[in-house]
């Protein structure tokens, strides 16, 4: 796999079970860059490590005074140079691969998840906590695919010179085979600990990034109300938590970081003291002995690759473990695309409510509950957040068919819709049937007022849709965005509409404009609305209220506020006083009407 391959056509099924057992997953499915990376990091070790050999028999060539053996020396240490280039230009090479590789795959995973489950991901985990995954975690889980190969190639490196040794002066040789052993593993019983302080240090860091983009969110509504000052305390604690335990946390990887370079410091104090006696005695010359000391200093340079590996396990599994609770997310109803990708059409049915939204008909539906009208707008989308029955069109499951289908016949735009930064000609560039131009549908969400704002606050651009969006379109109000959001569902033209509170931040005068917009523009089309607003209702050709979980009156606006109390309350927020003085009131009239009858 190269870079310029990238994204992968199918980044594949992973195995979301726990956090190493994902790392296992990713590790397997780059098996040959992995395999390619070990292979240059074997001739880059390997060739580094036969640097003190070919020092060695270069100093006892000389001792001896022997000219081919120092030319030989000579040749292999200019071997061993080339090699030692070669390997590590390759292996650095090799390596970023693996990490980029990882770290996109990772992407294209969560992206497709995210793309999956729909407005159901936010309802089930942190949005924060997707970004923290796609962003920071995902380059700690790069971080240890790609490190990987290097310490297996290292320690493969220090097994071969370790028996090299013991072979080439079996008493010096075998110090070193059991001190390396020992320098590699004496920084185990640390890494727990150290693990924590990182793991609590992130939770620090996650906690103050949320707080501080809560802040910057609600910026505006802070200063209205004085609170700003109030939560920059706020920060500042969290980012003094974050501080003390980062410094805690640097405290034990320094002190890991000190016995990496305190214990090979031994080791070599020992090897050069065994070497200069056996030396004095005879039984090993000048070369051996340089060779054996240099063979030590060399390999600490590979003993550091138990270090790192150590630190990216530590710091990838924690966000391997968040990435993959991200991953295991299933939707509440989906059969796989059993049914063929053909597009229904007919009435839209939810059997869970009752609720009935005729084809080619705008419906308004009232609920007192804005959470329960937003699980019912995503099942009547397909994109159901709790298991249950799905809902119908045409009679076919929607959960039956393929999700871009499904996502075709029926489009569901939530009560907080997000606005992408770009050109306003890039915002309405989605998929659409091509019946409705971009000048149709602003005209019908009376975006006006909106391309007027965004030509002025732009420097060059005379044409409104060359203006820019700021990032979720926080340069302009509430109203705004919730028309450019409406426009650009409605250029999409699907078969079935949904509009979850589609005017909640627009005035009075405005809103009558759009619902006239909306039924004329969506004329023939199936449409169904959330709302509680009497502007809307009232230019509905069907209204029904649905009240705890079942449809519970179904008729036009102006009937059902006369005849159904229930309907009444939502729609004009009437108070249970006043409740109660309608009801009467409404027998008192029943009575003088009995009383003149009689």
């Amino acid at each position: 796999m190269q870079i310029q391959d990238l994204p992968y056509p199918d980044p594949g099924v992973p195995d979301a079970r726990s956090g190493p057992r994902f790392l296992w997953w990713l590790f397997k499915n780059q098996l040959g860059g992995q395999l390619k990376s070990l292979a240059w990091g074997l001739l880059h070790f390997m060739s580094v490590a036969a640097l003190p050999f070919c020092v060695g028999l270069a100093i006892q060539a000389v001792v001896d005074r022997s000219g081919a053996r120092l030319a030989l020396a000579g040749g292999l240490l200019a071997l061993a140079c080339v090699g030692n280039a070669l390997g590590e230009t390759f292996l650095h090479r090799s390596a970023v691969t693996n990490w980029i590789g990882a770290a996109a795959r990772v992407q294209q995973l969560l992206a497709r998840k995210a793309a999956q489950l729909g407005s159901a991901l936010t309802r089930r985990v942190a949005a924060g906590e997707v970004v923290a995954v796609s962003t920071g975690d995902v380059e700690k889980i790069g971080w240890f695919v790609e490190a990987w190969s290097r310490f297996t190639a290292a320690a493969v490196t220090i097994v071969l010179v370790c028996v090299g040794l013991v072979v080439y002066q079996p008493a010096l040789g075998a110090v070193v085979a059991i001190g390396l052993p020992v320098l590699a593993l004496a920084v185990l019983p640390l890494l727990p600990r150290a693990t924590r302080r990182a793991d609590f240090q992130r939770e620090k860091a996650g906690r103050a990034t949320e707080l501080a983009s809560d802040t910057v969110a609600g910026l505006r509504v802070l200063r209205g109300i004085g609170g700003e000052e109030l939560f920059l305390d706020r920060y500042r604690r969290a980012s003094q938590e974050v501080r003390h335990a980062a410094v805690r946390s640097a405290r034990m990887w320094s002190l890991i970081s000190a016995i990496q370079v305190l214990l090979p410091g031994l080791l070599l104090i020992a090897v050069v003291w065994n070497g200069v006696h056996l030396a004095r005695q005879g039984r090993i010359g000048v070369g051996e002995l340089v060779t054996v000391y240099s063979s030590v200093m060399v390999l600490t340079y590979p003993l550091r690759h138990f270090e790192e590996i150590a630190m990216a396990y530590s710091f990838s599994r924690p966000s391997a473990q968040r990435a993959a609770r991200v991953l295991s997310l299933e939707r509440a109803t989906d059969t796989g695309g059993s049914r063929a990708a053909d597009l229904p059409s007919g009435d839209l049915y939810d059997p869970a409510t009752g609720l009935l939204a005729p084809t080619g008909r705008l419906t308004a539906v009232v609920c007192g509950d804005p959470d329960a009208a937003g699980r019912l707008a995503e099942r009547l989308g397909g994109h159901a957040s709790e298991a249950g029955t799905s809902a119908l069109l045409g009679g076919v499951p929607l959960d039956e068919l393929p999700l871009d289908t499904a996502r075709t016949a029926v489009l569901v735009q939530d009560k907080d819709p997000v606005l992408l930064s770009g050109s306003l000609r890039e915002l309405l560039d989605v998929p659409a049937s091509g019946d409705v131009r971009a000048e149709e549908a602003l005209e019908a969400a009376q975006c006006g007022d909106v391309l007027a704002a965004l030509v002025q606050g732009a420097l060059d651009a005379e044409d409104p849709l060359d203006a820019h969006i700021t990032e979720r379109g926080r340069s302009l109000s509430g109203g705004q965005r919730q028309r450019l959001a409406l426009a650009r569902s409605l250029i999409t033209d699907p078969e079935v509409l949904v509009l979850d509170e589609p005017t909640s931040a627009v005035d009075s005068h405005t809103e009558a404009r759009i619902a006239e917009g909306v039924r004329d523009l969506r004329a023939g089309r199936t449409t169904v609305v959330f709302t509680s607003s009497p502007l809307l209702l009232d230019r509905a050709d069907r209204v029904v209220l649905v009240h705890e979980g079942e449809v519970a009156a179904v008729g036009v606006h102006r009937e059902l506020v006369h005849d159904e109390p229930r309907y009444r309350a939502v729609v004009t927020r009437e108070t249970d006083e006043e409740a109660v003085v309608s009801g009467v009131l409404e027998k008192l009239d029943e009575l003088e009407e009995i009383e003149e009858t009689a």
